[in-house]
Parts: structure tokens; sequence; C-alpha cells
């Protein structure tokens, strides 16, 4: 929804020297309403590249297991071959639909991109991801601000010994797993906190108080409700 701005701003930086393309990674995702056919997904690759004003993109994902995915795959699979794409990937794609997307492809997704955050673990998605070699990245990694994660007295309490904000020690407690993150803040300050968390490691007792927060399931969203699936697939992009 925002290939248009965020190709300007590359393309300007580049232009500006304040960046090569080579030092940033760029990602995009194929809308569910582009994912009918291998064709609409490799179109929809070459549509986003139109848009961004760039030759490729470093990761395509496919926004959610919906509509033919299969065929969708197919498509971003023939934009990596192609070169349009450096890797290919998924998101929204829980274990059991991830086992059978992985154990009928030809090439392997690098990436599925789930919610991941201290009240949703997922620990049975890492695990299938961990078995086909995907590698897990989180979006809404702070929960987008619900269970108060922004003042939590667990997370706040471990923040305090190591001089963090509650949202760092979440951060970190996902990096820690081997989570890639996507913290998302309109703040500059909080966009600079959200990167200072490389100073330090959380000890396996913090971990383990981390890990006990685990509500098991999502309230953010409900992938398995029929009117979040009947929404996604009516919305255009």
């Amino acid at each position: 929804m925002n290939e248009e701005a965020v190709g300007k701003a590359v393309n300007r930086a580049i232009a500006d020297g304040i960046a090569k393309r080579e030092e940033l990674f760029i990602t995009t995702k194929v809308w569910v309403s582009n994912m009918k056919t291998e064709d609409t997904a490799y179109e929809s690759v070459k549509t986003s590249l139109a848009k961004l004003g760039l030759d490729y993109v470093d990761l395509i994902l496919l926004h959610q297991p919906m509509s033919d995915y299969f065929a969708a795959y197919r498509g971003i699979t023939r934009a990596y071959k192609e070169g349009l794409v450096k890797a290919i990937g998924v998101s929204n794609f829980y274990p059991a639909i991830l086992a059978n997307l992985c154990e009928n492809v030809e090439i392997i997704p690098a990436v599925n991109q789930v919610e991941l955050h201290p009240f949703f673990q997922q620990e049975n998605a890492l695990a299938t991801m961990k078995e086909y070699g995907i590698a897990p990245q989180a979006w809404g990694p702070l929960a987008e601000g619900k269970h108060g994660i922004f003042s939590h007295p667990v997370l706040s309490e471990i923040g305090t010994k190591y001089g963090k904000t509650a949202a760092q020690i979440a951060l970190k407690w996902n990096t820690q797993r081997g989570v890639s993150i996507l913290p998302k803040s309109v703040h500059v300050e909080r966009m600079e906190q959200n990167i200072d968390i490389w100073d330090f490691a959380l000890s396996d007792e913090d971990m383990q108080k981390i890990a006990e927060l685990d509500l098991g399931h999502s309230e953010i969203v409900d992938h398995n409700s029929p009117e979040f699936v009947k929404a996604l697939n009516g919305m255009k992009v």
C-alpha cells in the first residue's frame, strides 16, 4: 500500500548518496486479490517494482494463505528465477499450512512472517520453520500496544536491570530467540530505542520469565475467522 512512497524515499536516498542499493533490504508482498493465479501473482511483482522504481526487491512475500496460494507461490518462484526478487517467502502461514506448502513446492520459503510477541509466542510455528530451514520474522513484535506491553510489570522489571524500556526487552527477547523483528513507529525517539537493543543479552532466567507471559493465542487478529477471510478477499490493492 505504500510502495510508491517507499520507492520515492529509497531512490532519493540513493541519488543523494545517502545509501547504496546493495545496503538496503526491500521487502514487499503479493496481496490476496493478486493470488488467484500464477500469472496474477507474477504480474503483481512487476507492478510492485514499477511502483517502487526498482529493478528488483530483496524479498517478496505472499500476504496470507488464501485464494490459490500454491499458484501464487509458483508466480513468485518464476519472478525469483528471473531475478526480479532475491528471495521468496510467505506471511501468516501457520504450521500445518506451511508444512503442506513446503512438501509440495520446488523452492522452500526463505521467510515466514507471523505475529510473534511475548503474549503470543508460537513455539509450534517456530519449530516447523526450523524443521524446514525457514527464517521466522515477527510482525507486531510489540503486540500493537496491547496488554499494556509498554509498561508491563514483568518487562519493566527486567528492563530496569539492563537500563532498557519494556518495549526494548520485548524486542530483545524475540531477537534472542533468532527471530527478526519489524517494530512499527512514527516517532523518531522510539525508532532509535527500537534499534538500541544490541548492547546486552537477557539471562536465561529473564527469558523464562517472559516465556511465562504467553497466552497461546492472538488478540490482534483471528486468522480462522470467516469474517476476517471474507474481508481480506474483498480488499483490492
